[in-house]
């Protein structure tokens, strides 16, 4: 049986586990939100315990605490870092209290534990923890900081990494030419490279729109605690907090330049969102065509092998499926799916405070994780280990009755037309229709009709 202590906040007297580092406002939290089991990411965690590091800094600095006092919670910060099993400490459900109040207590308290048994004297979770802060602006901080800090370092490492195993593949294929397709029906041939470094470009224009938001999210709203005015807070602290976040994270934050707004709403976070919805666009069309290409592979396109990574059937020895391209596919899903909860979670900016931030926070989070891990899926498990079936797009590319397009100057949309009919009904190629029914000679067609040539323009 679970041992239990007596603690006590504003509200009254409540038992607490006797080994928890956290205390009463933890404890409510725990029995007011049984909701889903789903904690808020340790990503967000880790964050906020910066955050409180920084913060302590900064009021060391400006002596509004006890500088002693203020290395105590640093050094109580670090010991919690260092814990393989940190998230023991933070049990609060995801969907609690909108301003995600209950989470900043839970880290106030769990500090105030261990910092005090490193001070020798008592250090309390508001009063000094929580100095010159509320939830209403460390919360919407920590969803900026995490989330520059998952963007910064793996989102857009791995899309770079992404766009980087394309073009290395992209050049070794590029001598392969395939049969073209809009609207899944065969259109003119395309270099294999071409198709590639299609893709590579849109991930390139992923990177720089994410960039572009790198400014706007490393804005932060401490600084402004409870409504955007800055009560209780020293005039210098939001400068100074972001300095010595800046120094620990070594990514430059600077204070929001209307603690109002960034308080009131989630704006650049739906923003970010919307741009990770974007990336994701990306993904599943990268997927989807990496499917296709790779279906059959009798009745499919079998243009390419992907690596066969598991038995893709309980019943059908043999059969191997497309699982990366799938994964992502998936994943592709819940991001869009994410962006639409956290457009909603957005809109509950209700005067001076957003009240669905632990939401927000939770869903911006995942996004950042789940595409930063499927791009290095993606790049190295089905993009640089997929194998060309030179032979399969050799024979569809030989029977492509739209190569006959490259006649159009010559003998009319019309007449291109129908020997396109012909050849398709007859199951014949485009050259030996158009020799019987033009005054261009085989080596004349021959020229006109190099796929090589088609996909330069025919230049």
């Amino acid at each position: 049986m679970t041992t239990t202590r007596i603690e006590s906040d504003s509200m009254g007297k409540l038992e607490v586990p006797t080994h928890a580092l956290y205390a009463a406002q933890t404890q409510r939290a725990i029995n007011n939100f049984p909701v889903s089991g789903q904690r808020l990411p340790e990503t967000f965690i880790r964050s906020l315990l910066l955050a409180k590091s920084a913060a302590a800094k900064a009021n060391m600095s400006l002596n509004q605490i006890p500088k002693d006092m203020g290395a105590a919670i640093c050094k109580a910060v670090d010991h919690l870092l260092s814990e393989q099993d940190l998230m023991q400490h933070f049990p609060i459900d995801v969907f609690q209290t909108g301003s995600g109040t209950s989470s900043n207590m839970n880290a106030n308290e769990v500090l105030a534990t261990i910092a005090s048994q490193i001070y020798g004297k008592k250090i309390s979770p508001n009063d000094h923890i929580n100095h010159g802060q509320s939830s209403n602006d460390i919360i919407p901080s920590t969803i900026h900081i995490s989330a520059a800090i998952e963007l910064d370092r793996k989102l857009l490492p791995a899309l770079s990494h992404l766009a980087h195993i394309i073009r290395q593949k992209s050049a070794t294929v590029d001598h392969h030419i395939k049969t073209g397709r809009s609207h899944l029906m065969d259109a003119m041939p395309v270099r294999m490279s071409q198709s590639l470094d299609s893709w590579a470009m849109q991930i390139d224009q992923n990177i720089i729109q994410l960039k572009q938001l790198q400014v706007a999210i490393q804005a932060l709203a401490q600084g402004g605690t409870a409504v955007g005015t800055g009560i209780n807070a020293h005039p210098e602290f939001a400068i100074q907090f972001n300095k010595e976040l800046t120094q620990l994270i070594g990514l430059t934050f600077t204070p929001a330049d209307n603690f109002f707004a960034l308080i009131a709403s989630q704006d650049t976070a739906v923003s970010l969102s919307g741009q990770l919805k974007a990336t994701a666009v990306t993904i599943s069309k990268i997927a989807n065509d990496l499917r296709w290409m790779n279906s059959g592979p009798l009745a499919g396109l079998a243009e390419i092998e992907l690596s066969a990574l598991q038995p893709g059937s309980s019943i059908m020895p043999g059969k191997v499926n497309p699982v990366i391209p799938e994964a992502a596919a998936m994943v592709s899903a819940q991001v869009i799916g994410n962006d639409l909860t956290i457009t909603i979670a957005g809109q509950s900016g209700n005067f001076e405070l957003n009240v669905m931030l632990p939401l927000i926070a939770s869903k911006l989070l995942d996004s950042l994780h789940i595409l930063t891990t499927t791009c290095h899926l993606l790049a190295d498990k089905a993009i640089n280990t997929f194998t060309v079936n030179e032979q399969n797009i050799a024979a569809s590319l030989a029977r492509n009755p739209m190569l006959v397009t490259a006649l159009n100057p010559i003998i009319g949309y019309q007449k291109a037309a129908e020997i396109a009919k012909q050849a398709y009904e007859e199951g014949r190629t485009i050259i030996d229709v158009a020799a019987e029914h033009t005054e261009l000679s085989i080596d004349e067609l021959s020229n006109l009709l190099d796929p090589e040539k088609l996909t330069h323009g025919g230049i």
